[in-house]
């Protein structure tokens, strides 16, 4: 799999984002002419990063942001809702510490981390060996959710509360659940359960 890097997304022309949308959603590329139709392969991981505003200081507890809330919400509002919504995961990454960043203590080995995802994805790829074009979770169908993500009634509440709350789409509710089921394969886990 091909990754895309986007580095300062609002920073994009919106045209440029927009054309984003099929590819991610449909895994392919179309490309229309006159007389012609072709369409490409396009099965890749987007990645992109950004500031919360154009300082890039709004929410960080040590430097005040200059931007005033018109000027915030219209660099967000560069990135559609339905770009947003093709993006499985939305980390937001706090400025690091002096206390954190001069720490002695270490993390986690690389090694461990990457047997795991080894094993997530020998788990993924025995799961789906029996169907056509689906190689991992991200590929799912509905089917394949109904199958591989039941959820428990805790699981099932968050899920509910979470969509009436937060509004999410259809999309982002299927997209919930690819992300669940991945977290549990990477923790060794048969069934999606609710650990908070």
């Amino acid at each position: 799999m091909e990754f895309c890097f986007f580095d300062e997304l609002p920073e994009f022309d919106r045209s440029v984002l927009e054309v984003l949308r099929q590819p991610l959603e449909e895994k392919r590329i179309t490309i229309s002419r006159t007389k012609v139709t072709i369409e490409y392969p396009s099965n890749f991981m987007l990645v992109c990063s950004m500031n919360p505003c154009p300082c890039g200081n709004y929410g960080n507890p040590v430097k005040e942001c200059s931007c005033s809330p018109a000027v915030i919400q219209k660099y967000l509002s560069k990135i559609s809702g339905p770009l947003l919504d093709r993006i499985d995961i939305h980390l937001e990454v706090p400025a690091v510490r002096y206390q954190d960043i001069s720490s002695s203590r270490a993390g986690e080995p690389s090694e461990n981390v990457r047997m795991r995802v080894i094993n997530a994805r020998n788990q993924q790829a025995e799961r789906f060996i029996k169907r056509k074009g689906v190689y991992k979770n991200a590929d799912m169908a509905t089917k394949d959710l109904q199958k591989y993500c039941i959820l428990d009634e805790p699981s099932q509440n968050l899920m509910k509360m979470a969509m009436t709350k937060l509004g999410f789409s259809a999309r982002a509710y299927d997209r919930i659940l690819k992300v669940s089921r991945t977290i549990a394969d990477l923790a060794g886990s048969e069934n999606i359960k609710l650990n908070i």
